[in-house]
């Protein structure tokens, strides 16, 4: 089974799924950082990661995606959304994107919470 490695400024966390699982079914089964405001049906683009090992792995985008991902913030050329990837043979390391774990925190407003009392949150660049 394929193993995927997520990484992110609070996980370098990684999973083993079945081929054909999505990146953000892997994320949800480890406990990464991803967020998904619209449930994983590609009616947004909050859970945009960058694939930095495996991409020629994953499935092709579709037509859906590629409008989708448009209305991303920061996209590269090996930018997926991760309720659209599905996992080859390959082992995968993706980094969540800013925008995603924007939208994770704000998913999860007790976590947050949290990370901004530990000075944690936002991030600093």
């Amino acid at each position: 089974m394929p193993r995927i490695h997520f990484h992110s400024p609070f996980d370098d966390i990684s999973v083993e799924v079945e081929e054909g699982s999505t990146l953000l079914e892997a994320a949800e089964r480890c406990g990464a950082k991803v967020g998904h405001v619209c449930g994983g049906v590609c009616a947004c683009s909050t859970c945009h990661v960058w694939v930095k090992k495996g991409l020629s792995s994953l499935s092709e985008q579709e037509d859906d995606e590629m409008d989708r991902i448009d209305q991303a913030f920061d996209v590269r050329e090996y930018s997926r959304l991760s309720c659209q990837t599905r996992v080859g043979q390959e082992d995968v390391n993706v980094e969540v994107t800013e925008e995603s774990l924007t939208a994770f925190m704000d998913e999860n407003p007790q976590l947050r919470r949290q990370l901004e009392a530990e000075g944690r949150w936002p991030l600093k660049r």
